[in-house]
């Protein structure tokens, strides 16, 4: 995927399929996501990357995972239960995200290269220079990571 609105052509292809399947909350997810390519598109007045179509569904994951919480401190769990599921249909279209234990190796890496930059072991400080570190290392390497997680896991590093 590496032409500009690759992602797009592919979620439109999806979308074609979902329809002859009759799955109809397929239907809708993907649509959702074809909306929100689109806007960036337009806002941008060209195709956006694919580092940006990444980023563009990364969002969608992160309100949704808002909602649940939302709806689940609201006491409506079909409500949660249908944003889970668009969220599992947006992640088909994500780099597979990594999972704490690899994440947690690329934070002690990141950590021991500021380290080895500054001279000095990295405080709680410095904690925006490491996180930066993990996420350029993340991009390098076409990977993904929820923020937050990223966060926790250098704040721990950084404390311990």
């Amino acid at each position: 995927m590496s032409e500009a609105g690759a992602l797009e052509n592919i979620v439109n292809q999806q979308v074609i399929l979902a329809m002859k399947a009759h799955d109809a909350e397929r239907t809708t997810t993907l649509r959702l996501i074809k909306n929100a390519l689109k806007n960036k598109a337009i806002e941008k007045r060209e195709a956006p990357t694919d580092a940006e179509s990444q980023q563009v569904l990364a969002t969608m994951i992160k309100q949704r995972r808002d909602s649940i919480d939302q709806y689940t401190k609201g006491n409506r769990p079909e409500l949660a239960a249908k944003e889970a599921a668009e969220i599992v249909v947006i992640e088909e279209f994500l780099p597979k995200a990594l999972d704490e234990a690899a994440l947690q190796a690329l934070v002690t890496e990141a950590v021991a290269t500021v380290a080895a930059a500054s001279g000095k072991t990295p405080t709680s400080k410095e904690m925006g220079q490491v996180i930066k570190a993990v996420q350029a290392k993340l991009q390098a390497a076409s990977l993904r990571a929820e923020g937050r997680v990223v966060s926790e896991l250098v704040k721990k590093a950084l404390a311990g």
